[in-house]
């Protein structure tokens, strides 16, 4: 059997969200989503907490992780090193229990939210290839590297990246794609860490997520609230049709409507985690033509899910509402 650990490192104190791994969020304590990504993956045969905290330590324990020490002083500091955590770990395992893994999953208790097939497929990769050091998630950077810049002292200019000659100048379309690195999975040999001494040796397999919830603000912490909410189902969500799920048609002929198939996507995706979805428009309010076959078949041809299909919306230049979400938050969500 291929010894998988997981290492979620929880140090006590945050200066930008005050305790926020063991802060609640949707009834929970942060630390305990990725407590319970670790012990719901496939591939994972254990897991542990390094926290220097008594108060982290139970609580870690009370989700179900072990928690065999309590992790010193000197590198539980805010400019502590990964490798530094990971090292001392692996170190008392090793002259505890002379328990060495094959592989180590690092998981931020600052990631909330995560798919766990991602971890499980970040493990296939590594144990597919001998020649991988670690698998790290990434993500499509939404700024263009290739137009950034270093300002000297003198206040003079160079260019961040030199290997596409004036790439600044250049039309964003032809350049390359650049990704971060986003801090939700890392998969490493424990071989890289105790012999090489690195968090992620010399070959690296990227692999790319969408989703980006990493907290260190307050916005992020009230965001990422926000999509666990949304996700536990129970709740009841009303889209409008047009401007919404479909373009909107200036001349409300909506034989010819197109779909939306991002918010398509999305609220598939609301209606699979157990969610009602309630479709309510104002199509024949202004031209008097009943819409409702076009409008059924249409959202049938575009895949959409839903439980109630609703005619009788007024025509309005703007809806007011407590509960409202608008389409770009919930794009913030999902993209």
């Amino acid at each position: 059997m291929t010894n998988i650990l997981a290492i979620i490192p929880a140090r006590s104190g945050s200066k930008s969200v005050k305790d926020k791994n063991i802060r609640p969020i949707n009834g929970k304590p942060m630390l305990a989503y990725s407590i319970e990504h670790a012990l719901n993956s496939n591939k994972i045969n254990r897991v542990i907490v390094s926290t220097d905290s008594e108060e982290y330590a139970n609580l870690a324990s009370k989700y179900g992780a072990e928690v065999p020490f309590l992790r010193p002083a000197e590198i539980s500091g805010d400019l502590s090193l990964d490798i530094e955590v990971f090292q001392h770990a692996l170190a008392y395992l090793k002259k505890e229990e002379a328990y060495v893994p094959d592989i180590v999953v690092q998981l931020r208790p600052t990631y909330p939210i995560r798919n766990i097939q991602d971890i499980d497929q970040m493990i296939d990769l590594i144990l597919a290839d001998d020649e991988i050091d670690s698998v790290r998630c990434i993500a499509a950077a939404k700024e263009i590297a290739y137009k950034m810049w270093r300002k000297n002292d003198d206040d003079t200019l160079t260019p961040l990246l030199t290997d596409i000659e004036e790439a600044y100048n250049m039309p964003r379309q032809q350049l390359p794609k650049i990704f971060y690195q986003n801090a939700c999975i890392d998969v490493i040999r424990t071989s890289v860490i105790t012999e090489k001494k690195s968090m992620s040796g010399q070959k690296i397999k990227g692999y790319e997520i969408e989703h980006n919830f990493d907290i260190d603000t307050e916005d992020e912490f009230l965001k990422a609230e926000q999509y666990l909410r949304l996700m536990e189902g129970n709740n009841r969500f009303v889209f409008d049709i047009d401007g919404v799920i479909a373009e909107f048609r200036e001349d409300l002929d909506y034989r010819f409507a197109t779909p939306n198939k991002k918010m398509i996507n999305i609220i598939n995706q609301l209606y699979d985690a157990g969610n009602k979805i309630i479709l309510f428009t104002a199509r024949g309010y202004v031209t008097k033509q009943d819409w409702r076959e076009v409008t059924a078949k249409q959202m049938v041809d575009w895949g959409l899910k839903y439980h109630e299909l609703l005619f009788g919306k007024p025509n309005a230049d703007y809806y007011v509402d407590d509960k409202m979400i608008h389409m770009k938050d919930l794009y913030s969500f999902f993209y």
